[in-house]
């Protein structure tokens, strides 16, 4: 499954949360920007049943750490709100329901499909019995998604739109379909005139997002493409300033997606790749789509329409079976394909996966491997922010003194300037993690 970019921590282990009043309902989202997303329709669902004294965790499945993460939470949460309710949802509630209601913590399991249906959160009495307390079916059976638009993500600066659900691929090390589904499509309609009520609404920036969003189409009559949703949303919503996409799979750029990239500037100059090595014996027992080459193909070719498109990246250290030779293969790959951003996993079997019936590598050489992966990873974000000194360059206002870049960098920058805004910044220099842009830059760019 794709990661999320960076904007959002990527596949964040530490959970999110906002404050609670007494008698309120907390939503604390882990995993991925699809999560965050659903986590604010899980908010407007708890409101519309008349929810109250709720936390509500919306997990994920992608590593066990993931997992224990979120247990340790509801423990924690349990201790600290001995009256509240505790409602578990998310991927990791519809993969394994029965291991969260045995937790005495848990008042209530839904699945992956009933968070966000009306109704849901109107019956969450503690004394529940067994048999309501798990509200999870069979989400291999839901051919439907995106029946819930929301009108923004609270405290953000940007909007999301879920284009899509779910993922028709089996790649060896992924139990993410087992709580998606197959994959389904949003109508074009539906997303544009999502588009358009955020625009109108005053967002400037909006990211379109999904499980694996490059399959788009797929299920819809005529089978349109992901650039043809792309092309039509910059053609129908010309007050939309940034349009951003989220991560997407290396074998899968159509020709509209990259006529687009070349055309049109409001399309924004990154693209997080979900390659996950760079090694095509370890891509094979994957079975991911592309090779080694594709990637870098792929690359090349964007750069070549796009010269200043920044590229991030999925990478796994130490896959079952994985030589050193193999992982020197994706650790040279961070260098050839100029990646700027990475997110970088340590290999973790997940249960009922074919890649845990694998012969696994020792955990040290797994730790040891991605730490050298994390460490190019840094040396080349920095070697991408070196390449901004100097420049001016526009940022979208994430937080205060915090703006993001149009090829996902992050700027740091004293001045005051309104979330969510665009503004010319002149970089200064660096800390090797941020961009910094001083207070006399800005008022000299504007």
């Amino acid at each position: 499954m794709p990661a999320s970019d960076a904007v959002e921590g990527g596949f964040t282990i530490v959970p999110r949360a906002a404050s609670r009043e007494a008698g309120g309902v907390d939503i604390v989202t882990f995993g991925c920007r699809l999560n965050a997303y659903e986590s604010e329709v899980i908010r407007a669902r708890a409101a519309e049943d008349g929810l109250s004294n709720a936390i509500v965790f919306n997990t994920c499945a992608v590593t066990n750490e993931a997992v224990r993460q979120a247990r340790q939470a509801i423990r924690k949460a349990r201790r600290e709100n001995p009256d509240a309710k505790l409602i578990v949802t998310g991927c990791a509630a519809q993969i394994d329901p029965a291991a969260f209601a045995a937790m005495t913590e848990v008042d209530l399991v839904l699945g992956n499909a009933e968070k966000s249906q009306a109704g849901a959160y109107a019956d969450t009495a503690p004394d529940l019995p067994d048999a309501g307390r798990v509200r999870v079916n069979d989400i291999m059976s839901v051919r439907e998604t995106a029946g819930h638009l929301i009108d923004g993500l609270k405290d953000r600066a940007r909007a999301y739109v879920e284009v899509q659900n779910g993922c028709d691929h089996r790649c060896t090390f992924c139990i993410i379909p087992y709580g998606r589904g197959n994959s389904r499509s949003a109508a074009a309609g539906e997303v544009v005139e999502q588009v358009r009520k955020l625009a109108a609404q005053g967002y400037l920036e909006v990211v379109l997002t999904g499980v694996d969003i490059t399959s788009w189409g797929a299920d819809l009559p005529g089978q349109p493409t992901l650039g043809q949703l792309v092309a039509r949303i910059l053609k129908l919503v010309p007050d939309l300033p940034r349009l951003r996409l989220s991560s997407i799979d290396a074998a899968e750029i159509d020709p509209d997606l990259m006529r687009c990239l070349a055309e049109d500037s409001r399309l924004m100059p990154y693209l997080h790749l979900s390659l996950q090595a760079g090694d095509d014996m370890i891509l094979k027992r994957m079975k991911r789509r592309h090779s080694r080459g594709d990637a870098l193909k792929l690359i090349a070719d964007v750069r070549a329409v796009r010269p200043d498109t920044a590229f991030g990246a999925d990478l796994i250290a130490g896959f079952p079976t994985e030589t050193e030779e193999m992982f020197e293969n994706t650790l040279r790959l961070v260098e050839e394909g100029q990646l700027s951003f990475l997110h970088v996993f340590p290999f973790s079997p997940r249960p009922g996966t074919p890649a845990a019936r694998m012969p696994q590598l020792q955990r040290p050489v797994i730790k040891e491997r991605a730490a050298r992966l994390r460490a190019a990873g840094e040396a080349a974000l920095a070697r991408h922010l070196e390449r901004q000194v100097g420049r001016t360059i526009t940022g979208l206002v994430e937080r205060s003194g915090v703006a993001r870049a149009e090829d996902f960098t992050e700027i740091v920058f004293t001045g005051e300037a309104a979330i969510g805004s665009i503004v010319p910044l002149r970089i200064t220099g660096h800390d090797g993690h941020k961009a910094v842009a001083e207070t006399t830059a800005l008022e000299a760019a504007e």
